[in-house]
């Protein structure tokens, strides 16, 4: 090996690792996946959905926000975080691509909502760094925030077909062990907590319109199936207006002067579902990592 090599090899083996973030591939069949995977419930299936249709776009945006001021980042373990937040948020884009290719129908046309997700998403690539970085921290907010909803509400769960469990659990667990890192770095290069307030308002709007007009437009396409399911609709209802109601005190936590993502503990649960996905689920990255706790 030349000394090119051998100083990049040795360079790889000293990178610091992260912190309570581990970068895992999900092995599941979206195929296998049933319209109305949530409780035979088409409105809170649908809302799922339309939110899967946008991460691919929207976390390649969360990454490049990040990557775009990654060289002003002096702290190693921070850029271990990073790294470890940028194979995350790529493992679930290409997961929920896959389950959005399996969904592509006539009558269930993901295409279009996704082709103007495109559109803004090349218009937000053209504004300042830090507001992009800023638009990051708040819907990595919204996402711990629904990801902690959905971990401590096992019982909901349990009444997911089991590949949709796979994905939205896995998506969950570390979309709460990356809600940091984010929030850290815009801290370490700008500090400016006005802006990032603001922002979070511009982005509450946003993404509340985006769920409202992607769940209303599948539920549409779906009219005839999801129409007739009166009782499972109420049910989504419930659950949705619910859900709303009890994440609101974490939600205004973000204005706060002295806030910060880590705040909340989500540790039993993640605890518990790691160990439900590898023991009960047979998911290979969590049963190593249960090994290696174990060793």
């Amino acid at each position: 090996m030349n000394i090119a090599g051998m100083t990049a090899e040795k360079s790889y083996l000293n990178r610091r690792k992260a912190l309570g973030i581990t970068v895992r591939r999900l092995e599941f069949n979206p195929k296998a996946i049933k319209r109305h995977y949530f409780a035979n419930s088409p409105l809170m299936s649908h809302f799922l959905t339309a939110l899967s249709s946008t991460f691919p776009v929207g976390e390649q945006f969360f990454v490049n926000s990040v990557r775009n001021v990654r060289d002003k980042v002096s702290d190693p373990q921070l850029q271990a975080q990073i790294a470890a937040f940028i194979g995350q948020e790529a493992m679930h884009s290409k997961a929920h691509g896959e389950f959005n290719e399996a969904w592509r129908r006539d009558d269930y046309n993901l295409d279009s909502f996704q082709n103007w997700l495109n559109e803004r998403d090349k218009y937000l690539r053209t504004i300042p760094p830090k507001l992009q970085l800023a638009l990051t921290c708040a819907f990595e907010h919204f996402t711990a925030l629904l990801g902690g909803y959905v971990l401590q509400h096992p019982e909901l769960l349990k009444t997911l077909d089991e590949d949709a469990l796979k994905l939205w659990v896995w998506h969950a667990i570390e979309e709460i062990e990356h809600r940091s890192v984010a929030f850290d770095v815009y801290q370490h290069v700008y500090g400016d907590d006005r802006i990032r307030r603001l922002l979070m308002r511009s982005v509450t709007t946003g993404f509340a319109s985006l769920a409202f007009y992607g769940t209303t437009r599948l539920f549409w396409q779906d009219k005839w199936n999801s129409l007739p399911k009166i009782g499972g609709n109420l049910f989504g209802l419930y659950l949705l207006m619910k859900m709303l109601v009890q994440l609101m005190p974490e939600y205004f936590a973000y204005y706060k002067k002295d806030f910060h993502p880590s705040q909340k503990d989500y540790g039993r649960m993640v605890n518990y579902w790691k160990s439900s996905l590898a023991e009960e689920y047979q998911m290979a990255s969590f049963e190593q990592e249960k090994d290696q706790r174990l060793s």
